[in-house]
């Protein structure tokens, strides 16, 4: 599960961003996740939960991860045919061809963070 990974990664980017802030204590925490991003939201959830709750000194008690999920749009470079892909590679639609330019749904960043002293 590649999600604990990249949780721990975003809570030390927020963390040294914090301290620069003079912010000690995490209230909440809000991603966009694309569709296609290859990060699975229900694991990302779980992946807080359990750097939260080893982490007590860094997270407020109520701290919540709001996930925004950012929905997946190609378009084919050959047709203009607008889509929803189901990979990062897939077919178009109409002329079947492996063209699809992504439009969205590969986010993966940190909207904002909030928190105190």
């Amino acid at each position: 599960m590649h999600e604990m990974a990249l949780m721990g990664d975003i809570l030390q980017i927020i963390q040294e961003d914090a301290a620069g802030k003079g912010i000690t204590i995490i209230q909440n925490i809000e991603l966009t996740v694309g569709e296609i991003s290859n990060a699975m939201p229900e694991a990302l959830m779980m992946a807080f939960e359990v750097y939260k709750g080893q982490n007590g000194d860094f997270f407020d008690e109520e701290a919540e991860l709001v996930i925004h999920i950012e929905k997946a749009e190609a378009e084919c470079i050959f047709c203009s045919t607008k889509y929803v892909p189901d990979s990062r590679i897939s077919f178009c639609p109409i002329c079947k061809m492996p063209s699809g330019k992504i439009i969205s749904g590969e986010s993966f960043q940190v909207l904002s963070y909030e928190g105190r002293e």
